[in-house]
């Protein structure tokens, strides 16, 4: 687990916003969610228009060049000292975790080093930097979480999207069994050992199904991604959905 986040000195009135790769292709209503829980805040959040990867599939089979190259990309996009806050712990731990050790030996370290510090997940950035309140205007449901593994190991994101859901009065959170499980996609592990991945999503579907929750709530698209389609082949009657998404609607 890397070091904990320091909540800045000040309410930042600024903040960038990293989309991710899935969401700009896949879940671009998570992203805008994001953006939007931000923006109710009072913050006026910024998105670059030259963002693109954050080289994380690049860094993970081994072409550390070609990931410092995306990473270089990423300084320039985000050149302003402003909080960069991320809907997805995965991509938020390559780039605050991953981007000082890809820079360890190189001349641009300190900006590598100075722009990691500068990330953010989203769900801790929205508890312990906006004290975020929320009011439930939706019906009664319930739900349970995923957490994962980057979010967890890397950004040491745990509590934080729970207590969030618990905060919603007609939101009943059900643990999840095996919630610090991978679910089995891994980028392109998932693609290399098709097998191993798709026995490690049957045995989360199996977890999730035994909380009796309707919805699984997750903050990372990859994740989200990979379980949604298990349980939409395997017939699972349960839905799956970003956190930023669904805490925009409910609240």
């Amino acid at each position: 687990m890397s070091k904990p986040a320091t909540v800045p000195a000040e309410r930042p009135k600024t903040v960038y916003y990293f989309g991710t790769c899935l969401v700009d292709l896949f879940y671009p209503n998570a992203g805008m969610a994001g953006m939007e829980l931000l923006r109710r805040e009072g913050l006026r959040v910024v998105f670059p228009q030259g963002q693109t990867c954050c080289g994380q599939p690049a860094r993970n089979c081994g072409f550390f060049e070609e990931a410092r190259e995306v990473a270089r990309a990423q300084f320039d996009a985000f050149p302003e000292p402003w909080p960069i806050v991320v809907p997805s712990g995965s991509c938020a731990g390559m780039m605050r975790v991953h981007y000082p050790q890809l820079f360890a030996d190189q001349p641009d370290r300190d900006k590598a080093e100075a722009f990691a510090a500068r990330v953010f997940e989203l769900s801790w950035f929205l508890v312990h930097v906006l004290d975020l309140k929320l009011t439930d205007k939706g019906e009664p449901v319930t739900v349970t979480w995923h957490a994962s593994c980057h979010s967890m190991r890397e950004m040491g994101v745990t509590d934080e999207p729970k207590r969030l859901l618990r905060s919603l009065s007609n939101v009943t959170l059900v643990e999840n069994p095996r919630e610090r499980e991978c679910c089995g996609f891994g980028g392109t592990f998932s693609v290399r050992q098709p097998e191993v991945s798709a026995a490690m999503v049957s045995d989360k579907i199996d977890a999730l199904r035994s909380t009796g929750a309707t919805e699984m709530i997750t903050g990372d698209c990859g994740c989200l991604m990979n379980i949604s389609g298990a349980m939409e082949k395997a017939g699972t009657p349960m839905t799956g959905r970003h956190l930023a998404e669904f805490l925009l609607e409910r609240g």
